[in-house]
């Protein structure tokens, strides 16, 4: 893919450090590296491509991967059929010992791929308005966000299910789970349907329980999650926000239910661990890593609980050559630094992870006021398409896991759900609800894509 060379060549240019071994995880090689090519004992330094060779714990390289194949917009489809029975089909509820990405086709959200085409729709630019159209083929995760979606779950894997039945090629359905009660406990722009005060927890536990129930239906097609984006990341750093604290107990019973019922089902999920931003600094990694391994022995250390998803609806590259000044004092400047730095505490937390990283609206960088910032950002291009080609063996695929075009927040100051942050100088405005299509938004996602449609 065009964007694999890209990516190559920024992660060509990460700073060297001038070290007598380079620790595990590090770089130690590639064209244009300068630094320690000798690895810390118990690490071999390992060819990941011509760019980047890597400090990896033992003697083993880890499995090549290759990009998935194209998808094609998938037909309408109608209710849920019955499993397949058809001889050579293997059911995902044996978990997958390397990337569970490869060897697989990601199937595409019809949901989504119909906003898209509704939005090329009203572009008049035909120019503009051909590359909109481009973004329907690019796989994207679909999001549960309200118990009334969960049906549309089972539609899809039956779609799925009649594509690998008629092309051979096994399919990938994306999912996010998000519908914790008290949910984005530290922001108001995505407020979810569930309260803990009123039968929150086991209304959440009937979500999940609804969820399984369809992808149960559907063993031999497999499933990718999301695990709720910015939950268990507000317990590490927000527990001073009194609606977080109280909902912790709530959130990680949430989490041990759910975690628990979806690997039982086989599905792959990845908890969201937010991005270099928030986690990445040096001082939250170690009470990161402590938490996320924790809620991983909890739910019984399945191998189907395969890691984190970084960066999930946000805009930081994964390789940077030179950090964006909004990032001054963190050592992890990017996705990829912040995966380094993260992924051996949670090794010593007995916790194996490996990583899938949203870069869904990366394409441009050096965008915002503070990084903490988050919404709407003006003149955010998409990103890296999806791949497996990743440049590191602790990342299984680049994703895009928020769907462009979707709005983060209204900047309608008179709004319920008005999060002052959709109103900052860098917010494109004005912007409508939280989860609606902005038109505007979009077309500026498409005209700034790095690499362009």
């Amino acid at each position: 893919m065009k964007s694999t060379s890209a990516l190559l060549a920024l992660v060509a240019l990460l700073p060297a450090f001038t070290q007598a071994q380079t620790a595990q995880w590090g770089q130690c090689g590639g064209i244009g590296f300068t630094g320690s090519t000798t690895c810390v004992a118990g690490s071999v330094c390992t060819k990941q491509n011509d760019y980047y060779s890597q400090c990896i714990p033992g003697a083993q390289a880890p499995p090549a991967t290759t990009a998935p194949p194209a998808t094609s917009v998938p037909p309408a489809t109608g209710a849920p059929s019955k499993p397949s029975s058809a001889p050579g089909s293997t059911p995902t509820t044996v978990p997958s010992a390397s990337n569970p990405f490869n060897g697989f086709e990601i199937y595409l959200s019809p949901y989504y791929a119909a906003e898209v085409a509704a939005a090329a729709a009203k572009i008049t630019d035909p120019t503009l308005a051909a590359k909109a159209a481009s973004v329907a083929k690019i796989p994207t995760f679909t999001w549960f966000d309200t118990v009334d979606k969960v049906p549309q779950l089972g539609t899809y894997l039956a779609d799925a299910q009649s594509i690998q039945k008629s092309t051979g090629k096994k399919q990938i359905v994306q999912i996010v789970v998000y519908d914790l009660p008290d949910r984005d406990c530290a922001a108001k722009a995505s407020n979810g349907e569930f309260s803990i005060a009123n039968n929150g927890q086991a209304n959440y536990e009937d979500y999940i329980d609804k969820l399984v129930a369809q992808i149960k239906q559907f063993p031999d097609v497999r499933v990718v999650a999301v695990y709720e984006p910015d939950s268990l990341a507000n317990l590490v750093t927000n527990l001073n926000v009194a609606k977080c604290a109280n909902a912790k107990t709530t959130y990680l019973a949430c989490a041990n239910y759910a975690l628990k019922a979806l690997t039982a089902a086989g599905v792959y999920t990845y908890m969201d661990a937010g991005h270099a931003g928030w986690l990445g600094w040096p001082a939250n990694l170690t009470p990161a890593a402590q938490l996320f391994a924790q809620v991983y022995k909890d739910a019984g250390s399945s191998p189907f609980l395969k890691g984190l998803a970084t960066n999930v609806a946000n805009y930081n590259a994964l390789s940077v050559a030179t950090p964006d000044p909004i990032t001054q004092g963190d050592p992890n400047f990017d996705e990829l630094h912040y995966i380094q730095a993260l992924a051996p505490a949670l090794q010593q937390q007995g916790f194996p992870a490996t990583f899938i990283v949203d870069q869904g609206r990366s394409g441009q960088q050096n965008l915002r006021q503070q990084w903490g910032d988050w919404c709407n950002i003006k003149n955010a291009g998409f990103g890296t398409r999806p791949t497996t080609n990743t440049g590191s063996p602790l990342i299984d695929s680049i994703v895009w896991v928020k769907p462009g075009g979707e709005c983060d927040g209204t900047s309608n100051s008179s709004s319920p759900r008005f999060d002052s942050t959709c109103a900052l100088s860098d917010a494109h405005q004005p912007a409508p609800e939280a989860g609606t299509w902005f038109q505007a938004y979009f077309e500026n996602l498409v005209s700034k894509a790095n690499p362009p449609l």
